[in-house]
């Protein structure tokens, strides 16, 4: 029995990294073949996929903790900032890197997270500087170089906005991944994503509504591409990620979150065709070692 749930985490922690990785390359084929709005994306992702999150939460968990983090005042301020500097911070700024980049360097840049907080925590004077946390940084800032500039001093081989909006996806999801720690331990991880998804997607609307798009435009492929965006690299992505840590170690699910970027890279140059130099595939080969680095030697914050 032991063995049969260790065998379905890891299942669900495979398919819902392969999902999120997948998940960036689909939005990206949106904004280019579709010119679907990223404002107009992100509204609609968050506010779909967090009903849904909390819909599992009503169905499957404890539903009373859907309202009760909004009873208690700090609680509920504390979610509001992390919906708002949090999630969608962190998927706003990812789909702006896609948008004018492509999902691979987006999904690797954002993948700078852990090192951005482990130079916080340094600086904050909650860790010591390790030589595990030298090669981290040197790993990143050499994986970072040859992805950006394809080993070539003279030129960047992706365009500043996006390296401007992917780096911001790293402090974002650094921001996200600290500010979650005191909610998680008080209600399901569920709950805290889902309402945060539903704050974030609200204040967004205010910029672009969701209704506000000419649907008879698109045809049956973009919808396909957008459901697949909404349930299975947003929604079923999170759930199978968070259930996987039922059956296996914190250790062992970062481990395996690496597929994410993996697979937003092989789908970007593979499926979309997008041209990828060979220093370019070094550096990658350098942030997703950092990765595994992480996720083998400590236990790593993982926030989706």
């Amino acid at each position: 029995m032991k063995e049969a749930n260790r065998t379905k985490g890891l299942l669900l922690v495979i398919t819902g990294a392969i999902f999120w990785g997948v998940g960036g390359t689909v939005a990206q084929k949106l904004f280019q073949q579709y010119a679907i709005n990223v404002n107009w994306l992100v509204t609609t992702r968050l506010l779909i996929a967090g009903f849904l999150l909390l819909t599992v939460q009503f169905l499957l968990k404890d539903r009373s903790q859907i309202i009760d983090v909004w009873k208690k005042k700090s609680s509920a301020v504390q979610l509001i900032i992390f919906g708002l500097l949090g999630m969608l911070a962190v998927q706003y700024t990812y789909m702006a890197s896609i948008r004018h980049g492509n999902a691979a360097v987006a999904t690797l840049l954002q993948y700078l997270a852990p090192v951005l907080i482990i130079l916080y925590m340094i600086l904050r004077k909650q860790t010591v500087l390790s030589r595990q946390d030298i090669i981290t940084v040197l790993l990143s800032l050499c994986g970072c170089f040859f992805l950006l500039t394809n080993g070539s001093l003279s030129e960047l081989s992706v365009p500043a906005p996006a390296i401007i909006w992917g780096v911001l996806s790293a402090v974002a999801l650094a921001f996200y991944t600290l500010y979650a720690v005191p909610l998680l331990p008080q209600y399901d991880s569920l709950v805290i994503v889902g309402w945060a998804m539903i704050i974030g997607g609200f204040a967004l609307s205010f910029i672009h509504p969701p209704w506000h798009m000419d649907f008879t435009r698109l045809p049956i492929g973009a919808y396909a591409n957008l459901g697949f965006v909404i349930i299975f690299g947003t929604m079923l992505a999170f759930f199978f990620y968070i259930e996987s840590l039922q059956s296996l170690s914190p250790k062992e699910t970062s481990l395996l979150s690496s597929l994410e970027p993996l697979a937003a890279v092989m789908t970007t140059v593979f499926w979309l065709h997008e041209p990828f130099g060979f220093m370019q595939w070094i550096g990658t080969a350098c942030i997703i070692g950092m990765i595994l680095l992480m996720a083998l030697t400590k236990k790593t914050p993982s926030v989706e």
